[in-house]
């Protein structure tokens, strides 16, 4: 396979929502990644487990006060980047796309940001601050683990109801406790430990999208599995102006935000990003999101009761 940008665009989950920097340069570092690691007989599931050292790493780098090692952080923290977005370009192109491939993905992200925060708070307390530093932090990581989760689940139901229930990955929590059910921990424990957090990721994205969850469940009885156009083009018109924000939300954003606080070694710029200017950016996006929805589910209730 050429690295061509149709090839490239294969790969993607769906094309608008892809942010800038993904289509210009991860998508393409990681379909190298992917191509090369293809070749050489790796999995997603290696590519994500690899990608979980490397980030981990590049957190502790960012515990020094040296510019050359931080810097060194911020190149292997993007190569991380970069192999999180191989691992889903490469179960692409092999089909051996795995929810638990999803999942120990989506765990791996939070690991590098864990040593972030663990080993930015580090740094803080050699300056002299409190350990009590870590309370923020704590907040912090909470408060990323939010946000990452509801503009996940919000660009899935975007490509649920533009671009067809092929094209997202929305999930149940009530279905995916019963799956969790017949897990055994002696038998399963890895997947197992991995259901469990997916669906404690699940109930903190199904908290926040009532009004969403309403909508995807009438749409689904009513219409079964051909989504009106009607509706996909009125979802589309009230929520494609969000999607920058549910992109702002989750990674490549912060990492920016994170890079220019260290290379000016103020950490409280990222500190203040991430706790008031996101978690602000956040409760705007719910409330915005789930008001189109509300929205939406009555246009498409008039529409049922034209067809009656």
């Amino acid at each position: 396979m050429l690295l061509t940008k149709s090839n490239i665009k294969n790969t993607f989950k769906s094309e608008d929502t892809e942010e800038f920097l993904d289509v210009v340069f991860y998508r393409p570092f990681g379909y190298l990644m992917a191509l090369i690691s293809k070749k050489m007989g790796f999995t997603p599931n290696g590519l994500t487990i690899l990608s979980i050292f490397v980030g981990v790493l590049a957190g502790h780098l960012f515990y020094y006060q040296d510019l050359r090692i931080n810097v060194i952080g911020i190149f292997l923290l993007i190569w991380a980047e970069g192999l999180d977005s191989a691992d889903g370009q490469l179960a692409r192109m092999t089909n051996h796309k795995s929810r638990y491939g999803r999942i120990l993905d989506g765990l791996g992200g939070n690991l590098w940001y864990i040593s972030i925060y663990i080993h930015l708070c580090l740094r803080l307390i050699n300056t002299g601050l409190s350990p009590a530093i870590f309370v923020f932090a704590v907040i912090a990581g909470i408060s990323h683990s939010f946000q990452c989760a509801v503009a996940d689940h919000y660009r899935n139901f975007y490509s649920y109801f533009v671009h067809g229930k092929e094209k997202s990955e929305i999930d149940d929590s009530a279905n995916l406790s019963v799956e969790y059910s017949k897990l055994s921990w002696s038998k399963n424990f890895r997947k197992k430990f991995l259901m469990r957090m997916y669906i404690n990721y699940t109930i903190e994205q199904e908290f926040v999208s009532k009004n969403t969850i309403k909508l995807l469940r009438y749409v689904e009885l009513n219409f079964k599995s051909k989504i009106p156009n009607i509706i996909s083009a009125l979802f589309r018109e009230k929520n494609k102006r969000l999607i920058k924000y549910y992109n702002i939300l989750t990674s490549n954003t912060r990492m920016i935000v994170l890079f220019i606080a260290i290379l000016l070694n103020n950490i409280y710029i990222f500190a203040f990003f991430q706790i008031i200017g996101l978690n602000l950016l956040l409760i705007y996006v719910i409330a915005k999101h789930e008001a189109n929805s509300k929205f939406i589910l009555s246009e498409a209730i008039s529409i049922k009761s034209e067809e009656l």
